[in-house]
C-alpha cells in the first residue's frame, strides 16, 4: 500500500516576483525548523503530513535560485510551464525515490537552474540534462563545466531521440543486467507531463525506473482510479500495461517559484520487461481497442466497439470472459482488456483496420 508523506515547506507565503522586480527579497521567506512524522496512509486520503528534511552540502533555494535567473536576465516562462524548487529536501528525496547509486545513469527532463541535477551529481549519477529554454540550458552548462559526468543537450524531450544519446553511456557499462539500464529522475512541467509518459513507459529496454514530479491531482489518478469513476480512462490501462506505479510524496506548492496552483507529488513508476507485458496479440491493437472503448462518456461496450464488430459479437465476447453484456469500459480491469481483445482476436470477429499491426 503506497504512503504519503506530506513534505516540509520552506516558504511561509507565496513568493510574487514580477519581471521589474527579479531582484527583490521576500518579507516572509523562512525555513521550517521542525519535522513530524506521519502515519502510513492510502494514496487516496492525501495525508498531508511532514518529512524530515535530510542535511544537504548546497542549499538550491529562493536566493540561489533568484541569482541564477538574473545571471541571465530571465523570468519564469508560463508556456514552458517552468517552476523552479526551492527546497534542496525535495530534490534529496526525488533522488532517493529512484535509489540512485553512484555508477547509475540518469535521464533529467527539464533542469531549470540544475537544483536537482546537483544532487544527482552529489549521489555519484551520471547525468544526461535535455533542456528546451536555450537559456537555462546554457545555464546548466556552465554550472556543471567542470563536472565530467553532467552532459547538457538542449533539445525538445518530445521530440528527441533519447535512446540514441543514452545508448553510449549504457553499452560502457558490463555489469549486470540491471545496472545497464538507465533511471529517469525529473521535476517536470507539468504542462508535458502526460505526453513525456506516454514516451517512457514503453521504454523498458533501457529505464528501470522513471521517477517525476507531477501535479499532484494527477499523480492520484494516475496511480491509484477507482473503477465506475470518470477518472478511469486508458491512460490508466496504459500505465498499468507498462509499469508498476506508486505514489511517493506530497510536495505543497510553497517549495516552487513561482507558486503553482496546485500542490505536487512525487511518482515512481518501475517498468515492466517486454516479457512481463500483459499477454496479447498486438499493443496497437490493444490500445487501438482500449482508446475506442472510451470513446462516447458511459458508453456501453456493445455501442463503443460496434466499429470493430457487432453488437451482438461483442456481447458475446463478453460473455465468453464471464462479463455483462451490458459492461461499460470504466467498469473493467486491465485484465478484463486483455481477455476481451484475445477473444475478440481469436475469433477473428473485427474488421477494422486500426486493429491490426
Amino acid at each position: 500500500m503506497s504512503s504519503i508523506v506530506h513534505a516540509s515547506s520552506p516558504l511561509s507565503s507565496f513568493i510574487h516576483i514580477t519581471k521589474h522586480n527579479l531582484s527583490s527579497t521576500p518579507s516572509q521567506y523562512k525555513t521550517c525548523t521542525r519535522t513530524k512524522r506521519c502515519l502510513i496512509v492510502k494514496a487516496a486520503e492525501k495525508s498531508k503530513s511532514k518529512a524530515e528534511a535530510k542535511p544537504r552540502s548546497q542549499e538550491d533555494d529562493y536566493h540561489a535560485t533568484l541569482k541564477a535567473l538574473n545571471s541571465k536576465g530571465r523570468t519564469p516562462r508560463k508556456s514552458l510551464g517552468q517552476h523552479y524548487m526551492l527546497n534542496s529536501s525535495i530534490n534529496e528525496q526525488l533522488v532517493a525515490a529512484a535509489d540512485v547509486k553512484e555508477g547509475d545513469v540518469v535521464l533529467e527532463i527539464g533542469p531549470g537552474t540544475g537544483s536537482l541535477t546537483n544532487v544527482l551529481v552529489e549521489s555519484g549519477a551520471t547525468v544526461l540534462a535535455i533542456e528546451k529554454d536555450p537559456y537555462m540550458a546554457e545555464l546548466v552548462t556552465e554550472r556543471f563545466a567542470s563536472v565530467d559526468n553532467v552532459k547538457v543537450l538542449q533539445e525538445d524531450f518530445t521530440r528527441c531521440h533519447v535512446r540514441s544519446h543514452l545508448l553510449p553511456y549504457l553499452e560502457g557499462n558490463s555489469l549486470d543486467k540491471s545496472s545497464r539500464c538507465a533511471k529517469v529522475v525529473s521535476n517536470l512541467p507539468f504542462n508535458i507531463s502526460t505526453d513525456v509518459i506516454k514516451l517512457l513507459l514503453p521504454m523498458g529496454d533501457i529505464f528501470s525506473e522513471v521517477v517525476l514530479l507531477l501535479q499532484e491531482e494527477a499523480a492520484l489518478r494516475l496511480v491509484d482510479p477507482s473503477l465506475r469513476t470518470s477518472e478511469y480512462r486508458p491512460i490508466n490501462i496504459f500505465i498499468n500495461f507498462y509499469s508498476d506505479p506508486e505514489y511517493k510524496l506530497n510536495v505543497p506548492r510553497t517549495n516552487f517559484f513561482p507558486q503553482p496552483k496546485v500542490d505536487a507529488a512525487i511518482v515512481a513508476f518501475r517498468l515492466k520487461q517486454s516479457v512481463d507485458y500483459p499477454a496479447v496479440s498486438s499493443t496497437k491493437s490493444f490500445f487501438s481497442m482500449v482508446n475506442s472503448a472510451f470513446n462516447g462518456k458511459r458508453k456501453m461496450l456493445r455501442k463503443s466497439l460496434q466499429h470493430i464488430c457487432s453488437s451482438s459479437e461483442i456481447e458475446e465476447a463478453l460473455r465468453n470472459i464471464n462479463l455483462p453484456a451490458t459492461s461499460r469500459p470504466e467498469e473493467l480491469t486491465i485484465e478484463d482488456f486483455v481477455n476481451l481483445h484475445g477473444v475478440i482476436v481469436k475469433n477473428s470477429m473485427f474488421t477494422y483496420d486500426g486493429l491490426e499491426d
